[in-house]
């Protein structure tokens, strides 16, 4: 084969084959953008090395960031989108260029892609993180008390020996709390969304305890509503701090990308 039929593609979305090819600009380190079209859809890509894309820390985040802002500038156009995540490379077969690989996988998988293309226009990704101060939550419990009152006046060791117990004493008392409001606040959540996901890997400041962290995957008009029900949460639980962030294209509900192309093998 050539060096130009060896080479790989980046995918960075899937979306409805537009009437006219758009002008989409450049992509990651300034890659130009093309379209490769079939059977009704459209992948935006650009020429990559088969081996995936690898650098320091901070070339990394601005890659990522400039994945996603060609996402976004896909998703305005179409108004519904499939993402792929950050750096999945179609690479080619023995017989056929990745571009023919790509071609022949959008007319393999059409239907299924189409429907769920259909199935998501109109609705964002919105993500939400509730955590709890443990300071805060600590406040009124009795132990946490008789021990900050027992801290006073005590030698520095001593001290730092029992503010590992007092940290301890703050953090069970919200990890109970939280246990307690999480399905209370995923309800909530729920009943303005058409589906949610958890990250359960979610890691939270120092001195606060995870409630929940989600993605929703709601309708644009419903997200007021989510909002009106984080401020409820915000106002009822004095030791509650919220991230609410979108809307965005719908990352989190389009794995079938990912689990159809990796990196650096066949579908």
């Amino acid at each position: 084969m050539t060096d130009a039929a060896a080479s790989g593609l980046y995918l960075y979305a899937v979306f409805p084959e537009p009437a006219e090819t758009p002008s989409l600009g450049v992509g990651i380190r300034d890659a130009p953008l093309r379209v490769v079209s079939a059977a009704g859809l459209a992948a935006v890509v650009h020429d990559s090395d088969v081996a995936p894309l690898t650098g320091a820390d901070a070339d990394v985040k601005k890659w990522i960031v400039q994945h996603s802002e060609v996402v976004e500038r896909v998703w305005a156009l179409a108004d519904t989108v499939l993402p792929a995540g950050f750096n999945v490379i179609v690479a080619p077969g023995e017989d056929e260029s990745a571009e023919e690989r790509l071609r022949g996988w959008l007319s393999d998988s059409a239907a299924s892609l189409i429907a769920r293309l259909d199935a998501l226009t109109g609705l964002v990704e919105l993500r939400v993180e509730i955590a709890l101060d443990q300071h805060v939550v600590a406040q009124g419990d009795s132990n946490v008390t008789e021990l900050r009152t027992a801290m006073a006046g005590r030698p520095p060791g001593v001290r730092r020996l029992l503010q590992k117990k007092l940290d301890i004493l703050e953090r069970d008392a919200a990890d109970r709390l939280a246990n307690d409001l999480h399905p209370k606040y995923r309800a909530r959540l729920a009943e303005h969304c058409e589906d949610l996901v958890e990250n359960r890997r979610a890691h939270p400041p120092k001195g606060f305890v995870s409630v929940l962290t989600v993605a929703l995957l709601a309708d644009r008009e419903a997200v007021e509503s989510v909002g009106s029900v984080l401020a409820a949460i915000r106002s009822e639980q004095p030791a509650a701090e919220v991230s609410f962030i979108g809307p965005w294209p719908p990352y989190s509900f389009t794995d079938s990308l990912g689990e159809a192309w990796t990196r650096t093998s066949s579908p």
